[in-house]
């Protein structure tokens, strides 16, 4: 009896040391093939402090998969074909996200790609037991930056509510706030973004760990994240009333002191003292039942990993061959004669020049007319579109980064244009109206459309030139800058004809 049991015990794990090591050769492929993904991703981590967090979220995956390992040695991998099915949306994705040239999209199928292995390679059985962690991974990835500039209108409207009940007199003009004292900047670190985004990883993990009951746990996400919200708006709140009463440079030494991670540790511990009672997990409670999924094993994971090896390569090629489409442009943009209007030397208030990184061509013009309106125009064009050579993108457009200048809030613009206000050295004001044009497409504002329309151009290999036209005008007493753009625009007649006449190839 003994020895069958000893023969028993090895057979079992000889079946996960055969299944562990095929999703060890396929995870490792996967980290190697797509290593650029992954190394950009730890360099946001390591970089960026709103995605600080992530560091410490392969170490709670692992630890998680760790608590795990009792009801795990009782269970026994299959390989499982259906699991290439996430695997395939893994590389798929990743083919999405590359031909796009978004990076955010690229790093969530590199997470796909990683759950596909384990969910074909370990079988269902293992995946249920392992549901949580293989969720949790997800959160390595750096997501979340188009809430930023909405949580800085809301920080900054939260602040000016809390300013007139204190009695201090405010002006707010997107996230710009004048008080008799100073002027201040909604940043976008201090937007709270960086709060929201790790009390969500946070209060995830809190609720799987200490929570059983669903509405418990929704109860005290939605009271985290709010806390999150409104103590962020009550800091930048603070920053400003103690330069009121005090200085400007010690509402400096006071922000410093309640910012960062300090800050959010005591928000978490508000959080964990007030929810500590509701806690209905004991210590001692299993994390699944190992008797209601275990199931019975399948075919040897060599051929499915063969298949996952196929899967992987396959996206990265398509995309190479496809690349290789297209023709250099055959020269820079000419600027448009327009009716009505003359090329000025008059120069700008205060330098402003868009930022385009990898653009083949950057032409930039200032026209004035007999009413005495000011405009700015330029054209930036791309031959195609890579990564670091995009037409929209972090960085990218009229506020470009380390350019002085502060996107402030949403402002007027034409059908199939982006209008925004951007604030610059001196309180100065730009109104920018942006174009982008993809292809023989259609003019739009939309990032999400041009990202669309240049992942369809280079997955399917069609034309992938693009260009960027931004119309701008300062904002100076007696001279609205909506007047002179809506009045340069008219007589510029279609934006499609200049991109097009732009974008021309040898």
């Amino acid at each position: 009896m003994e020895d069958a049991l000893q023969i028993r015990r090895e057979v079992k794990l000889s079946g996960w040391r055969g299944h562990l090591t095929a999703l060890a050769i396929i995870a490792g492929t996967i980290l190697a093939l797509f290593h650029r993904d992954l190394l950009g991703m730890m360099a946001i981590w390591w970089t960026a402090s709103t995605y600080g967090h992530c560091l410490f979220i392969p170490i709670l995956v692992a630890w998680l998969v760790q608590q795990r390992l009792p009801g795990l040695r009782r269970l026994e991998p299959s390989a499982w074909a259906p699991g290439l099915l996430w695997l395939g949306l893994g590389v798929f994705s990743w083919m999405l996200g590359a031909a796009a040239g978004v990076a955010v999209v690229r790093h969530g199928a590199l997470i796909l790609m990683l759950q596909g292995s384990v969910i074909a390679l370990l079988g269902p059985a293992v995946t249920r037991a392992l549901l949580f962690p293989l969720f949790y991974a997800f959160f390595m990835v750096p997501f979340g930056e188009e809430i930023v500039a909405p949580l800085q209108l809301l920080t900054a409207h939260i602040s000016m509510v809390l300013l007139h009940l204190t009695g201090v007199p405010a002006q707010m003009q997107g996230i710009f706030i004048t008080t008799p004292n100073g002027y201040f900047e909604v940043a976008e670190a201090c937007s709270g973004a960086k709060f929201v985004i790790a009390m969500t990883a946070y209060g995830l993990l809190v609720c799987n760990v200490c929570f059983t009951s669903w509405r418990r746990r929704i109860i005290f996400m939605a009271g985290a994240l709010s806390l999150s919200i409104l103590a962020n708006g009550v800091r930048a709140f603070a920053t400003i009333f103690v330069a009121e009463v005090t200085t400007i440079d010690a509402a400096a030494g006071f922000d410093h002191v309640v910012y960062g991670w300090l800050f959010f540790a005591i928000i978490m511990t508000i959080v964990m003292a007030a929810a500590w009672p509701f806690f209905d997990r004991q210590p001692g409670d299993p994390w699944f039942d190992p008797e209601r999924l275990r199931g019975e094993g399948h075919s040897s994971p060599g051929i499915l990993a063969c298949g996952a090896l196929a899967m992987i390569v396959a996206a990265p090629l398509w995309l190479a061959t496809s690349g290789m489409a297209g023709a250099p442009l055959a020269s820079p943009p000419v600027m448009p004669d327009v009716k009505g209007w003359t090329r000025v030397d008059e120069p700008p208030l205060s330098s402003w020049r868009p930022r385009f990184d990898g653009a083949d061509y950057l032409a930039m013009a200032r026209y004035g007319n007999a009413a005495g309106q000011v405009v700015d125009l330029a054209i930036a064009t791309f031959d195609r579109q890579d990564e670091g050579r995009e037409l929209v993108g972090f960085g990218q457009g009229a506020a470009g980064a380390d350019s002085g200048w502060t996107w402030s809030q949403p402002a007027a613009a034409p059908d199939g244009a982006r209008g925004e206000r951007i604030t610059g050295p001196g309180r100065m004001v730009r109104h920018v109206v942006s174009f982008y044009v993809v292809g023989n497409g259609q003019p739009t504002g939309s990032a999400h459309l041009v990202k669309l329309e240049t992942m369809k151009a280079r997955i399917l290999g069609r034309d992938q030139r693009a260009a960027a036209v931004l119309v701008s005008a300062e904002e100076r007493a007696g001279r609205p800058s909506d007047a002179a753009i809506a009045t340069f625009l008219h007589d510029l007649g279609d934006v499609k004809d200049l991109a097009d006449r732009s974008l021309r190839t040898r």
